[in-house]
């Protein structure tokens, strides 16, 4: 998939389209990730196209859809999705990957090295983090235990910030139940999947 290829899908979903350079940074992460893929589990999906249109598509609609925002935590963050697609579109941003996994913070380290990002990679259990460590928001895309996760991730928002959820029409009853007292401010169809949904959440200020 080239920069144009990646211009191009995100224009058929009718995103804003990229700005100068963040295709071609798009590329050299596709290419780095398919060569970290075929050895170590990183994404399910392995056809380039599909990891454009599924993956890197949604995650760049959430870098879209976030909110003005200083401070990010990408909650699980596997192969970077969607905290690198995030750095990269909000530079402003100072996004840490949450990664537990050793084999995956090595993939993350080599990804920011690699394509000059300024984020950062926590790489212990995030519940582990020190309490005061709060962020602007908290994202969480296919994490294991979504629900207890999601409740996890939502120690980790200052109070008046946001948790973002990518969810499904099968699972977003669920999560809003495990979630009483967020203010659920916004949510949008994942233009990638047909039951996915964008779930944006606020933490009450405190009083």
């Amino acid at each position: 998939m080239t920069p144009l290829d990646i211009e191009q899908a995100v224009a058929q979903v009718g995103l804003k389209p990229l700005r100068a350079g963040e295709a071609d940074l798009f590329s050299r992460y596709l290419e780095l990730l398919l060569r970290w893929n075929a050895r170590l589990n990183l994404t399910a999906v392995r056809d380039p196209h599909q990891i454009v249109t599924r993956h890197f598509v949604e995650c760049i609609q959430c870098a879209q859809a976030l909110p003005r925002i200083q401070t990010l935590l990408d909650f699980g963050s596997g192969a970077g999705l969607p905290g690198i697609p995030i750095s990269i579109l909000r530079p402003e941003i100072n996004v840490v990957l949450g990664e537990s996994q050793g084999k995956k913070g090595s993939f993350l380290r080599e990804a920011v090295r690699t394509l000059g990002l300024h984020a950062q990679i926590y790489d212990g259990r995030i519940e582990a983090m020190s309490p005061e460590r709060t962020f602007d928001a908290v994202t969480l895309r296919a994490v294991d235990r979504m629900e207890e996760a999601a409740g996890l991730g939502l120690d980790r928002v200052r109070p008046g910030g946001v948790l973002v959820l990518f969810a499904t029409t099968g699972t977003e009853s669920a999560l809003k139940v495990r979630l009483p007292g967020l203010e659920w401010e916004a949510q949008f169809p994942l233009h990638s999947l047909e039951t996915g949904i964008l779930l944006f959440g606020r933490k009450p200020c405190s009083t």
